[in-house]
């Protein structure tokens, strides 16, 4: 394989110092960045984030490898063309100063270029972004059925327990979602612990009179097939059920942010309203028995609705074993081009 090597200095405006790229053909040649490029008018150069290495996989995606200093964060950019830049990932190097990212859409792409950023600001999340015609939704895993993603400067906190805590350093949530009453999915203490003084709580009809009387005043109760609209994010209630979970105690969730279709499952088994959702570009898919469904389930409902982006997610078995992600992916193939993301759930 053929290596050619660029080095690429720019200085970027709001408060985001150096940037570099890379640019990964998916063919027989790809590249990387080395070196530094000076640039005039700027002070005194400080070492940056830098992509120290870049590898192609078998299954043709691309590994980034990131060297930059510790205690800040950085994001990883990327273009299919140079002239816009598209946000990818946020990366925090709290004590490692080298980190590593796995770049899940790159077989569905001709080329791919690569450039790093250091950000500085507060409230900052690290996470996958989602880009919207209103503004950039980041994405985070937490644990088990627990993410969060921020938009606008908003928070959601999906199915909070105190498993995927501790919260401490993250911003207040301004809208939670709960699916059903089950305790790894809600906690009216873990609620309290997180929202904000205006937050607003989206939960099944059956899950109302298990929250406090003060929760209950900020609440929206949502049976299946009802929606919604909570800080100019539409929401809809999907049904979510199966020999566990009974028809009509849970929710599922189409949250539908700057035109971009995000669904979180819930817990459900491969059930025909899953399958007939259209125009999803981020799934949460549910996958453990005896509680959800198998990975064969979850696979033959994600082919049938096809996301852009699915993320496994609850994925642990009750002998404790996580390994339904990663042969969810492997049933899963290339070739309808929905992206896996596999992520630490655990």
């Amino acid at each position: 394989m053929k290596t050619r090597l660029i080095s690429f200095l720019n200085w970027t405006a709001h408060d985001e110092k150096v940037s570099r790229w890379a640019r990964s053909a998916l063919s027989p040649s790809f590249c990387l960045i080395s070196g530094w490029l000076s640039l005039v008018g700027c002070l005194a150069a400080q070492e940056g984030p830098r992509i120290s290495a870049i590898q192609h996989l078998t299954n043709n995606e691309v590994r980034l490898q990131l060297s930059a200093p510790t205690g800040l964060l950085y994001r990883i950019e990327i273009s299919t063309g140079l002239s816009a830049w598209d946000p990818l990932i946020t990366l925090p190097a709290s004590t490692a100063t080298s980190l590593q990212h796995t770049d899940s859409a790159a077989p569905y792409l001709r080329e791919r270029y690569y450039r790093a950023q250091q950000l500085s600001g507060t409230n900052i999340l690290a996470g996958d972004y989602l880009v919207t015609t209103n503004g950039e939704v980041t994405i985070r895993p937490l644990n088990h059925a627990t993410f969060i993603m921020s938009w606008n400067g908003k928070m959601i906190y999906n199915d909070v327990v105190a498993a995927a805590g501790p919260f401490t350093g993250l911003p207040k949530a301004d809208l939670i979602l709960i699916s059903h009453s089950h305790s790894d999915h809600f906690s009216t203490s873990t609620i309290d612990a997180v929202r904000g003084s205006n937050a607003v709580i989206i939960v099944p009809r059956t899950v109302t009179n298990s929250l406090t009387a003060a929760q209950r005043s900020i609440a929206i109760a949502l049976g299946n097939g009802d929606s919604t609209n909570v800080l100019g994010i539409d929401i809809e209630a999907v049904p979510a059920y199966n020999s566990n979970h009974p028809l009509g105690t849970g929710n599922g969730y189409v949250l539908t942010i700057g035109g971009k279709r995000i669904y979180a499952s819930g817990d459900t088994g491969n059930i025909p309203e899953m399958r007939a959702l259209s125009n999803i570009d981020v799934a949460f898919v549910c996958m453990n028995i005896p509680y959800t469904m198998t990975v064969n389930d979850a696979t033959n409902a994600v082919r049938a609705f096809r996301p852009k982006v699915v993320y496994p997610y609850h994925y642990r078995d009750q002998s404790g074993a996580v390994t339904n992600a990663s042969f969810f992916k492997r049933q899963m193939g290339t070739d309808l081009g929905i992206e896996v993301r596999l992520r630490k759930w655990y």
